[in-house]
Formats: structure tokens, sequence, C-alpha cells
């Protein structure tokens, strides 16, 4: 779960509806609901639904305030009130069970554990002072002790409902462990009253950062940007072999930096891509692990990578700008990676480009290339540090409105030249509740700041617990034992220590949402490879837990992009995501590379051309081993050349001369031995 948050309805672009995938809005809200917690929402209707609107509005106006004005509160005082907000709008929001869809019905046990869940937050946010001066005597304060129980499970249960078990399953087993470490009346004290609990480093950068950032990615949702990352990358792409699919890695990766949720990047740009892709001739089960692998992929996209670029600039202790810059380059690997596979598999299968004529044209598209301006402006104030990230955030929400004026301007415009009224139209589309997808209105900056409360509520809670991972993991020293373990059995070998370390996190990342999957393995597993036993640089340690982190969205059993993936493509969901995990082979080696060898973040970089050989090198490698993968190049690829493959692949992503040669020598033999082979079958 990214900090851009998607709606809880995104926007679908619906194909027809036939048996090539889904194909009404229905069925593509169906999928949400299935596989996204966050969709499934009350359903409020006439003045309920207003009044709820507005708590939802008022929270990102006050989440700005708060952020741009009001940032020398009390830590204590901010971070309650914020959580206190959230289980507001949060209980508001999410019903107990998943399909209860009675219009205009809270239940009123929903209503109590509201009430006494944002009271409890309150009642610290109103004697802040007071609870701070008693310091450790808290501890000893029966009345103290019951307010914290009720907000922290206040907390788990719409935890429950937003986000899912997974993450309570590792929640819950911590709090069994610390109970049975620490005295409970110290364990509670130091999960809600301290910094080291609920409101740890992830509460307070969501508070402080992302909240700004959800809310600018709400508007900048509503420019039609979207749609138009799917046209650039139809216009670029669509004619060439299998088309569709490269279409579906381009718009996914471009997509996924507006939405960052891997489920909701699946179901959207899905909707559109995947029924292209089997109308080309790909099977179900490809098409869909396509656009999952490529929409997980959204998270490790930089500039924001999710809220992970924001937490890891935290954590390190670094400017936001060298995080980003940092991810570009993996980035580029694990696209380029899904690329080459179903580039193979077009081959493979013979499939052809959409024809031309049904394209977008690129001059045309090049018009409203000012849809990007919002993402410039963000990127390069953030990028400059000449203010802070969340004013960076707020002028780019003001640049977005303004993008979205130039839609009005250039409608009224045209109805101008067409005989209509300029003033009129202009004046019409800024109040109109459905104006252009490129334009902006009232209603639509109401909408987005609707928007982007519903879609703090799962994030600020997937924090929220993430605190509790890491106060937990604090009280009784778990981290420095799981250190010592893992440095015992690896024996100091770097390999055998980033093997154990990426099975830890993609165990412990199972249905995690993004924010709490990261700062879950910052807390417990980066440490273990930043041990100097082991010898990984801090960067290259957060990026390499963080990776494997995220590709639980793919890798079964938990795949639920992967799942949702093969729902639109009504394929099977297993063979889906085994599929998607052969696509996203790069996710799984270039994070070795850059543990061995982090020149490839631009870390201890002697000489430029050094990063220069670990790209080529790597890119060379990534292409032996898709095609390993694929079984296909020139013509169906034999189990010895792609065991080659496979090996001379592997040896390119070694650090080091000697293995460089080797797998180039490997893999090009077998591509030019291939080459031939099929020469001599069509001669």
């Amino acid at each position: 779960m990214s900090f851009w948050k998607k709606e809880t309805k995104p926007p679908v672009h619906t194909a027809p509806a036939d048996d090539s995938g889904v194909g009404t809005a229905a069925d593509v809200d169906e999928v949400m609901k299935k596989y996204d917690r966050e969709s499934n929402t009350r359903v409020w209707e006439g003045t309920p639904k207003i009044l709820v609107k507005g708590l939802m509005i008022l929270f990102s106006v006050y989440s700005i305030l708060v952020t741009l004005v009001f940032s020398t509160w009390l830590p204590e005082v901010k971070l309650t009130t914020f959580l206190a907000w959230v289980l507001v709008i949060g209980y508001l929001n999410f019903p107990a069970r998943k399909g209860s869809v009675k219009v205009n019905h809270m239940p009123w046990y929903d209503i109590v554990i509201m009430v006494l869940g944002a009271g409890s937050f309150l009642y610290y946010t109103f004697h802040a002072q007071e609870i701070i001066k008693l310091s450790l005597r808290t501890a000893k304060n029966n009345f103290l002790l019951a307010i914290a129980v009720i907000g922290v499970l206040a907390l788990i249960e719409l935890c429950r409902r937003s986000v899912g078990l997974p993450i309570l399953c590792v929640v819950g087993a911590l709090l069994v462990y610390t109970f049975s470490q620490v005295q409970w009346r110290i364990a509670i004290y130091n999960l809600f009253y301290t910094t080291t609990g609920v409101m740890n480093t992830p509460i307070n950068v969501c508070s402080k950062y992302i909240v700004v950032f959800i809310i600018f990615g709400a508007f900048l949702e509503r420019t039609g940007i979207a749609q138009f990352f799917i046209n650039l990358a139809n216009a670029v792409a669509g004619s060439s072999a299998g088309g569709p699919a490269k279409v579906a890695v381009i718009s996914s990766a471009l997509c996924g930096m507006v939405s960052g949720s891997s489920v909701g990047n699946t179901v959207t740009t899905g909707s559109v891509t995947i029924p292209m892709m089997k109308k080309t001739g790909y099977q179900g089960e490809f098409a869909g692990a396509v656009e999952a692998a490529a929409s997980t992929g959204g998270q490790i996209m930089p500039p924001i990578m999710g809220a992970a670029a924001f937490l890891m600039a935290e954590y390190l202790g670094v400017p936001y700008g060298t995080v980003a810059l940092t991810a570009i380059l993996p980035a580029v690997l694990y696209f380029t990676g899904i690329y080459i596979a179903v580039h193979l598999e077009a081959r493979k299968l013979g499939l052809k480009g959409i024809p031309k004529d049904e394209l977008p044209k690129l001059s045309v598209l090049m018009k409203k290339i000012y849809l990007l301006a919002p993402l410039v402006v963000l990127v390069a104030l953030v990028s400059m540090n000449l203010k802070t990230m969340q004013f960076s955030a707020a002028v780019a929400i003001l640049v977005t409105i303004i993008v979205g004026f130039i839609g009005n301007l250039t409608s009224a415009v045209a109805a101008s030249r067409a005989g209509g009224s300029f003033g009129g139209t202009l004046g019409h589309s800024l109040i109109s509740h459905e104006s252009d997808a490129e334009s902006i209105s009232i209603f639509k900056i109401l909408d987005a700041l609707e928007a982007g409360g519903k879609g703090t509520i799962t994030v600020a809670v997937a924090c929220a617990m993430a605190g509790i991972v890491a106060g937990c993991i604090t009280v009784t020293g778990l981290a420095s034992k799981l250190i010592t373990a893992i440095v015992s059995v690896s024996a100091g070998h770097m390999m055998i220590a980033l093997v154990l370390t990426m099975l830890c996190c993609i165990v412990l990342g199972m249905g995690v949402p993004t924010t709490a999957n990261y700062c879950i393995m910052a807390a417990t597993c980066a440490p273990i490879l930043m041990n100097p036993a082991i010898g990984v640089v801090p960067m290259a340690a957060h990026f390499f837990v963080f990776y494997f982190g995220i590709v639980a969205d793919i890798t079964p059993p938990v795949a639920l992009a992967a799942y949702a993936g093969s729902a639109i493509a009504k394929a099977p969901p297993m063979k889906t995501a085994i599929n998607a995990t052969k696509l996203a082979i790069a996710a799984f080696i270039v994070p070795y590379i850059f543990a061995m060898n982090p020149a490839m973040l631009l870390v201890n970089v002697d000489n430029p051309l050094q990063v220069v050989q670990i790209v080529v090198t790597a890119l060379i490698g990534l292409f032996g081993v898709a095609a390993a993968l694929n079984g296909f190049l020139y013509k169906k690829i034999n189990l010895l050349f792609r065991l080659g493959l496979i090996a001379g692949g592997l040896c390119m992503m070694v650090p080091g001369d000697l293995t460089d040669v080797i797998g180039l020598v490997v893999v090009c033999g077998i591509v030019f031995f291939q080459r031939a082979a099929a020469k001599r079958v069509s001669a």
C-alpha cells in the first residue's frame, strides 16, 4: 500500500465485454473489492454521504495546514490528533465485514469503538504535557494504561478492516513475544506513550510528508494523466511485435508513479491492457502476469517509489533526492527485464502489434505534455532541497489545479470556435459535476480532497502497525538476536546472509502494504546486512530488503497483484502468479548485484565507466536468463542451452571481470548458434 493511494473506485477505461477479460466497470469494481481490501467501504447516500465526505475533506485540509503552518506542535500532540482523525474517518468508511453494503448503516458497536479509540488519542492530545512529565510513572497508572490499550486495540481492528490480516499476524506474533519478555505495563507504556511504538518514525513520516503527497496524487489523477500515460505507451510501443504487452509494461511503470498500489494499478491499467493482450494472442495467464509484474514495479519506480522514498530518506538520514537518484538504475533493469520477456514471448508466438492507424498520434499527445508539469515541478523542488518536501507537494497541488484550468481554457476555446460561448463554457466547466477528464472544477477539487483523506486511512494504519512492530523489536532486543542468528548461520559469508535475509523478507512481506512492508524490513532485516560481519553498505541493505519485501505481491502463495490480474484475464490464479514471478526475475537478481557491488546504486563509485560496465553486463545477463526462462530465442532452445544461458547470465551479474567475460562468451555464443540454426531451418 503506497502513498499515491488509489481512490476506492479508480477511474476505469473499460474494454468491450467479451471473453477476453473483464468488460464492465462493475466487473472491475468487483475485482478491486475481492483483492484490494480498502475497496470494501460503507455505502453512504444523501445527507450522511455529504457529512462523511465533508469530514474527509476537512481532514485533508487539516493535514495540509498542520504540515505547513502548525509543524511546530509537539510530536505527541500532532501525532495523536492525526491518529484520532484517522480512527474517525476510518470507522466511518470501513465496515466490520467485507461485502457489508447496507446503505447509511453503521452498527452501534462500530460507533462505540470509533468514539473510544479516537477519544483515547485525544485524551493524550489534551494531556500531553502532564503525561510526558510523568514519564515511566505512566506505567503505574491504571487509567492511563486502559486508555493505551483501547487506543491500540482500536487501531488493530481498523487495520483488520482496511489493510487485512497478514500484517496483523506479524504484529500479533511480536506482541505475544514482547509480553513474554517484558513486563506488560512497561510494554504498553512504550507502545502507546513513547515514540518507540505507535508514534514511531513511520507514522511521523506519514503525518509529516506522506499525507500531503497522497492528496497530491488524488489531484493528479483528476488531470487525466493516467490515460495520457496509456496513450503515450501505445504511441511508443503499440505497433511493435506483441505491442499491447509492451504498452502494459510502459504504462504500468508510468502509472505506478501516480497510483503506487500494486493491486490498484493492476486493475486500473489492466482493465485496458489485459483484454488487448489476449486479443493479440497472449495466453490469459501471461497477460495477467505481465500487468501484475509491471504494476508491482511501480513501487520501485523513481522518483517517488511510494512512501518508501521518504521513509528511506528518514531512516538513512540522506536527502530525498539521493534516494530517488539511487533507485533509477535498478528500476530500469527491472522493467527492461520484463520488456525483454514479453518481446521474446511475442516472437515465439509470432504476434503482431496494433495497426498504426488505430494508435494515438505522438504529435497530438505532445500537445498535452503540460500534464506532466506537476510531476516535473515536484521533482525539481524536492531535488533542489530549497523548501521542505511538504511545501513542495503543496506547490505541486497548486500546479495541478493550474494544469486542470488549462484544460478548461482549451475546452472553452474549442467551444467558441464552434460558435459557442467562451465565457459560458468556461464557467460551466468550473462548476460542473462532470467536467472533461483534463479539466478542473470545484467538485473535482472537493473529490480530490475526499479521495486524499480516504487514501490516507490505510497508509496511516499500516504505518501505525509498523510502529508497533518496530516498538516490539526495540523493547525486546529482537533485532540483535536475529542479527546474531543469521551471522552465525552464514559464518560471515555475504551470499549466504543475503539468501537468508531474502527468505525472511519474502515471508514477512506477504500481504503487507508497501509502506508498512518497508518499515518492517528496515527494522528487522536491514540491520542484519549492515552488520560489519556481512558488510553490505546501508543504502544497498535498505534497497535489498525493500525489493524482496514488495515482490510478495507477485510471489505465491500470497500474490494479490497476480491474483487480481488473473481475475481480469479470467485465467488460473496460480499459473498467473508463477508467470509473474518469472517475468519479474530481475527483482530477484538485481538486489544481489547492488548488494555485492553498490556502484549500481551510485554508491562508492570510483569511475563512471564502472557503472556503465555493471549496467551493460547486467542487461546482457538479464537477457540470457529471460531467454532461458522463455525457452525461445530465434527458435526453440533445448534444455542444455537454457541451462547455459542461465549460468552465463548469472555469471555476468556477479561482480568481476573474469565472470563477465565467461558469461559474455556463453550468452553470445548460444545466441549466435541459435541464430545460425534458425537461418539454416528457414533456408
